[in-house]
């Protein structure tokens, strides 16, 4: 059986423009959940890049 090791996933800070609405809707979803803020941007990224549709 494999070794489990956690890691730090590598991450870098940015700063981002939203407007007030979009950042009231994160932050109750965020709340809702019971994750941060950042994590919910995270998620929402990620998902979005992978389920993106690319022109060929």
């Amino acid at each position: 059986m494999a070794t489990f090791v956690p890691r730090k996933p590598e991450k870098d800070i940015i700063s981002m423009r939203i407007s007030l609405d979009l950042l009231e809707k994160v932050d109750a979803i965020a709340e809702k959940t019971g994750i941060s803020r950042n994590e919910l941007l995270n998620q929402c990224i990620a998902y979005a890049l992978n389920n993106m549709y690319e022109n060929e």
